[in-house]
């Protein structure tokens, strides 16, 4: 098995000014990270407002995704980067998962950067994370097939925490998702009707110019989110 892990880092930011440093940031971060050592891929990305995609822009939550060569290289980076130094002023809350990757298929603009470090585990948290680029000419019935396609999540008692991401608004967009379980993911992947049909419409009209769908087992946090744990819900 590979040592590579990844983690995926949420931001909360709170006042008008905090904001736009972090809507900033999606810039001016990239001198500092691209210089991190041990840091193979990474990805700023705003979000969309509540669960799931959404076109709107959530100006008060945005997202770093990295993937590293090993775990001790990632809590490096955490625990005495500058970088962080810098968003750890600015920001209500900043939640953090260490994850090791079970599966991935597709390509990430041009690459799959995951390698397998994990087997799946039935009765453990997983997490899911799909990345698509949406071809111009379907982006308007992409978006209007949206609200359909979630309505499964809506209630869903397995799903601890989903949201909408992604590196250019419309259209490069990505979802993050954490379950209580794999039976939990098999139970909105299989029984939900509209999840089985936005599948459908998706192989049908080929609305993706690239698309990458991977499973995380997710194994350990750092700070909060919405005042909690994520892991221990």
């Amino acid at each position: 098995m590979s040592k590579q892990i990844s983690t995926i880092t949420f931001f909360r930011y709170a006042s008008f000014s905090d904001k736009a440093w972090g809507f900033g940031m999606m810039q001016f971060a990239n001198k500092d990270l691209k210089k991190v050592k041990g840091l193979t891929f990474y990805r700023l990305m705003g979000s969309g407002k509540e669960r799931g995609f959404n076109p709107m822009p959530d100006w008060s939550v945005y997202c770093l995704l990295q993937v590293w060569e090993s775990e001790e290289a990632a809590q490096t980076f955490f625990s005495s980067s500058d970088l962080m130094k810098q968003y750890e002023k600015h920001t209500a809350e900043i939640y953090t998962l260490y994850m090791k990757n079970i599966s991935a298929v597709g390509t990430w603009v041009g690459k799959n950067p995951f390698e397998t470090g994990a087997e799946l585990e039935q009765n453990s948290p997983i997490a899911i994370i799909t990345r698509a680029t949406i071809k111009w000419n379907w982006l308007i019935k992409f978006w209007k097939y949206v609200p359909t396609s979630e309505e499964g999540l809506n209630g869903n008692e397995g799903l601890i925490y989903t949201k909408g991401v992604g590196e250019v608004p419309i259209i490069q967009m990505a979802t993050f998702s954490l379950w209580k379980d794999f039976d939990s993911v098999k139970q909105f992947a299989y029984k939900s009707k509209q999840h089985k049909e936005a599948i459908k419409k998706t192989r049908k009209y080929e609305w993706y110019s690239e698309e990458l769908f991977s499973r995380f087992q997710p194994y350990k946090s750092s700070g909060t989110w919405e005042g909690k744990d994520l892991l221990s819900l």
